[in-house]
């Protein structure tokens, strides 16, 4: 069986205080993106992994695939070995989930093809053990994300009638690294009300916490989110902690000059 694992953007991201537990609680707005993996799992004698595409830095025994595994096998304990090949296309390092995605597609795709019998809510139990992100990928709709972004509620938002311009910028910014310039503050406007502006409004409302310190650290990428509005966005954000960027236009467009040293996606 093969499911396609797709990209996620935040709208929006604030980080509002420290928790006891060494994390943050955030807010955020996550919003699905049709930048996409592909992940094929298939019966076999044992447990292996493979990939290919975009090299996945680190031990391949660490894959998240893989930890989703043994986590479902703890619990499922008829659970065959299975064969994984993950094609790795969405960019590593760039505050879109792509590794959250792989692995909440892994219990989805394992639930169906072995009929664990398993609803949203249970998958999202396993998925959230996982990573902070990973739940969000199971329904894989808006939503609005709380405490550590495991707090998942629908919201009514629908950018299909916009163009997505995608930058990657060849710079890799650790989740660790951005949060070492932000400070924690609570929110006066709930995202889940300034989404309700126009969208030519959200660059006067609409922030993202880490983008301070990251752009003063890497003013490359600082540059790609001026660039997209010089293009005409009508929002520009960077996506999590980086370091990718994105702008939401009204209508389809192509970006030589940040082809040249960035990678691109339209979407």
């Amino acid at each position: 069986m093969i499911l396609f694992p797709n990209a996620k953007i935040n709208i929006g991201l604030n980080i509002i205080s420290k928790r006891a537990d060494g994390y943050h609680n955030l807010e955020s707005i996550f919003y699905p993106l049709a930048i996409k993996d592909a992940l094929e799992v298939i019966e076999a004698d044992e447990l292996n992994f493979s990939s290919s595409g975009v090299n996945i830095p680190g031990n391949a025994d660490d894959n998240l695939c893989l930890k989703a595994y043994h986590l479902l096998k703890k619990d499922f304990t008829e659970l065959p070995p299975v064969s994984i090949h993950l094609h790795k296309h969405i960019p590593i390092g760039a505050g879109m989930g792509g590794g959250s995605s792989d692995a909440s597609f892994f219990i989805r795709l394992v639930n169906q093809k072995f009929s664990l019998r398993m609803e949203n809510s249970k998958m999202e139990q396993y998925a959230s053990k996982i990573g902070s992100d990973c739940a969000f990928f199971i329904q894989n709709k808006p939503a609005y994300a709380l405490e550590k972004g495991d707090q998942l509620s629908p919201l009514d938002l629908d950018l299909s009638n916009y163009f997505i311009v995608l930058v990657m910028p060849d710079v890799q910014v650790s989740t660790a690294e951005a949060y070492q310039g932000v400070r924690a503050a609570p929110v006066s406007t709930p995202l889940t009300e300034l989404i309700k502006l126009p969208i030519e409004d959200w660059k006067l409302h609409i922030k993202n916490d880490f983008e301070l310190s990251v752009f003063s650290k890497y003013p490359a990428i600082a540059r790609v989110k001026a660039v997209l509005y010089e293009s005409g966005a009508l929002y520009a954000s960077m996506s999590g902690s980086g370091s990718s960027v994105y702008g939401i236009f009204e209508e389809a467009l192509k970006l030589p000059q940040l082809e040249k040293e960035n990678k691109v996606y339209y979407v």
